[in-house]
């Protein structure tokens, strides 16, 4: 059975949900010492993971809308793609002002430079900022062909991101790693789309 644009309404609302409510989490938290002994880098890893899931979410939607038979499931990747640039701009936020200090901001600029992971943490960033500007339909009829080409950088960041995420722990955990190979098979699930780009 085809899911009605009605059901995909309340799907939408039970995504704005997902989005949403890790954040009304992460203040209570926040308030109520929630965290261990190194708060900071709690909060960064949590908004960046969810960051992530939300990028895994945008990328499942495609495969999935076409093996099961499900279109109308398109309607929901922009709103995922939105929540994952929400939670990639908390992760930044959270790194400049928990780790550098508001009064060190001048600092995030060389370090983004200096340490590699960082680097594919803003890459990662700025290709989704660019990718949230121009997710409308105004948009893509604006930009027309080079619409389609821009988006397709969102499997740039399906590599760099995990990647950011392994470089940036400093003991190997199962988590980044499990993210990493998720990625991988997002990313080899498009084998065919692939190819004949390299054809």
């Amino acid at each position: 059975m085809r899911l009605t644009a009605k059901q995909i309404i309340w799907l939408k609302v039970a995504l704005h949900l997902a989005g949403l409510l890790p954040f009304i989490w992460l203040c209570w938290a926040v308030s109520h010492g929630g965290f261990s002994a190194d708060p900071a880098k709690d909060i960064q890893h949590f908004t960046g993971r969810t960051a992530l899931k939300f990028l895994l979410a945008t990328l499942l939607i495609s495969p999935l809308a076409r093996y099961a038979r499900q279109p109308l499931l398109i309607r929901t990747r922009r709103l995922l793609g939105l929540w994952c640039f929400a939670w990639a701009s908390l992760h930044l936020t959270s790194y400049a002002l928990l780790e550098l200090g508001i009064n060190n901001l001048g600092l995030l600029g060389r370090e983004l430079i200096t340490r590699p992971y960082l680097t594919l943490g803003i890459i990662s960033w700025i290709i989704l900022l660019a990718l949230t500007l121009t997710s409308t339909q105004y948009a893509q009829r604006k930009l027309g062909r080079r619409w389609q080409f821009l988006h397709n950088f969102v499997y740039l960041v399906a590599i760099l991101a995990p990647i950011h995420y392994l470089w940036s722990v400093k003991i190997l955990s199962p988590q980044p790693i499990i993210y990493a190979l998720l990625a991988l098979i997002l990313l080899a699930w498009r084998y065919k789309k692939f190819r004949q780009w390299w054809r």
